[in-house]
């Protein structure tokens, strides 16, 4: 059973496998579509990378996995005073629920009082990014955003972060992390515990998400507005 899936909005269409009697499921084929009709994509984590050049407060890179296919998604993150009398919570692309638990780990586990702030979360491209890996860059991409930092661009983040503020390990690491290098990546924040070796990325293992956040935002000054 195959979807055909897209946003109006957007030119990039997802041929997704969801039921295979013969073969593994949650495969995708990623599809620009263009003045000749619909055309392959060869590196879709081109099309879901922003512009590595411009760099922004409350941005993260992350590496998520369709499948067997590994993709480099950017996260984009916004939070700021509420004018409702509950904040309001929003997202594109990441599950509505895992922002919520996110939230409230960062305001329990690491002390910012994201409570009376709106928090606006997207993923470039609109992909839809479900699975746990994507946790950690989430938590940094509003971290960033709430302190007005940004996070190296040449970094990506990697891993599940727990209800007590741990950051715990995901599947398919090596396959994300080559991924990751092949693009011109030059580090990776990830769980303790899982190593590697033979990698042509620096990898930095965590053990809790506040120790991620330091090193995230430990070479970023507070932007200036002038």
């Amino acid at each position: 059973m195959l979807y055909f899936e897209g946003d109006r909005f957007a030119s990039h269409r997802l041929l997704r496998s969801v039921k295979n009697r013969f073969g593994a499921t949650h495969e995708i084929g990623v599809f620009e579509m263009v003045d000749q009709g619909l055309q392959e994509v060869v590196n879709p984590s081109e099309l879901f990378l922003g512009n590595r050049e411009e760099v922004s407060p409350g941005s993260a890179t992350i590496v998520a996995c369709e499948g067997t296919r590994p993709i480099v998604v950017e996260l984009q993150a916004l939070v700021s005073p509420t004018s409702y009398s509950s904040p309001r919570r929003s997202t594109t692309g990441i599950e509505y629920n895992r922002l919520l638990q996110i939230l409230a780990v960062l305001e329990k586990r690491v002390g910012i009082p994201l409570s009376k702030l709106d928090a606006y979360v997207a993923s470039s491209g609109g992909l839809s990014v479900n699975e746990p890996a994507a946790d950690l860059g989430v938590a940094i991409a509003v971290v960033a955003s709430f302190r007005d930092r940004d996070v190296d661009p040449r970094m990506v983040l990697i891993g599940e972060v727990g209800l007590g503020g741990q950051v715990r390990p995901v599947s398919q690491m090596e396959m994300r992390l080559k991924e990751a290098a092949k693009l011109g990546f030059k580090q990776a924040i990830i769980p303790k515990g899982q190593t590697f070796s033979n990698l042509d990325i620096e990898v930095i293992p965590v053990a809790r998400v506040v120790d991620a956040i330091a090193i995230a935002l430990s070479k970023s000054p507070p932007l200036s507005h002038d």
